[in-house]
C-alpha cells in the first residue's frame, strides 16, 4: 500500500519568502529546550527515535515516557533496526528494548503498540494520557516532520498542553535533511516538499491544526 501522499514530491521554483515558510511550517517553531511532564515518542525504526529518549531521560527532562507504535503500513525500516526482520515486533517494542537498556525503568514507560501512522499515534496514546497531570510534552520525532506531527497532537489534544521538539536529523542516500540545509539538494527539497503536501492534505481532513495559508 503507498502512502497517500508520497514522501518525496518534486519542488517547483520557490522565492525566498516561501523557503523561510516552509522551514517553518515543516520543521515547526524553534523552542527552547526545558523540563516537561512526559517525553512523547513518535513511532519509527530510525535509531533517533530512541538515542533522543534516551538523551532526554538522561537529562532529565521529564520523568515519564511515553512511546506509539504497531507497524507501519507504508514506510520502510531503517537498516540499523533490529527489529527489522522480525514482523511480529511492533516499533514501540523496540524503541521500548533500547530505553529499557539504557537503564530507563519500565514502570516510566508507558506504550501503545496498535497504531500504524502519525494520526492513530496521537489518538491511541490519547486514552494513555491523564492530563490532569501531563500538560507539557517534549516531543520526539524526525526534524522534518516536527510540523505536521506537533500540529496533529495540537488538533486532539487539549488547548493547555505545550509541546516542546527534541528531534533529530536524518539521512537519505548519503543527504542530510535538516533545517538549514534542505533547500541545498534535491533530495532534501522533494522530502520537505512531501511534507508540506501532507501538512496540507491532511488538514484538509481534520486530522491536524491546517496551515493558515497555502503556497
Amino acid at each position: 500500500m503507498k502512502p497517500i501522499i508520497q514522501k518525496e514530491i518534486d519542488m517547483p521554483q520557490l522565492s525566498p519568502e516561501q523557503i523561510d515558510y516552509i522551514t517553518e511550517l515543516t520543521f515547526g517553531k524553534i523552542e527552547k529546550i526545558k523540563s516537561c511532564d512526559a517525553i512523547f515518542v513518535f513511532a519509527g525504526t530510525h535509531p533517533g527515535h530512541w538515542e533522543k529518549a534516551i538523551e532526554a531521560y538522561n537529562l532529565n527532562l521529564a520523568p515519564k515516557v511515553i512511546v506509539t507504535g504497531g507497524r507501519s503500513l507504508t514506510g520502510e525500516s531503517h537498516p540499523d533496526w533490529s527489529g527489522r526482520s522480525a514482523s511480529a515486533e511492533t516499533e514501540a517494542s523496540i524503541i521500548i528494548s533500547y530505553l529499557v537498556k539504557a537503564g530507563i525503568p519500565e514502570e516510566n514507560i508507558t506504550f501503545e503498540d496498535q497504531s500504524s501512522n502519525s494520526l492513530e499515534n496521537v489518538l491511541y496514546a490519547k486514552d494513555l494520557i491523564d492530563f490532569k497531570k501531563i500538560t507539557s510534552l517534549l516531543v520526539i520525532c524526525k526534524s522534518h516532520a516536527a510540523g505536521r506531527q506537533i500540529r496533529t497532537l495540537q488538533k486532539h489534544f487539549p488547548e493547555t498542553m505545550e509541546y516542546i521538539p527534541f528531534s533529530f536529523d536524518t539521512i537519505y542516500k548519503n543527504t542530510t535533511v535538516s533545517r538549514h540545509n534542505w533547500m541545498n539538494s534535491d533530495l532534501g527539497k522533494k522530502r520537505v516538499w512531501g511534507e508540506y503536501q501532507r501538512i496540507v492534505h491532511y488538514g484538509q481532513l481534520g486530522h491536524l491544526i491546517p496551515p493558515t495559508e497555502k503556497l
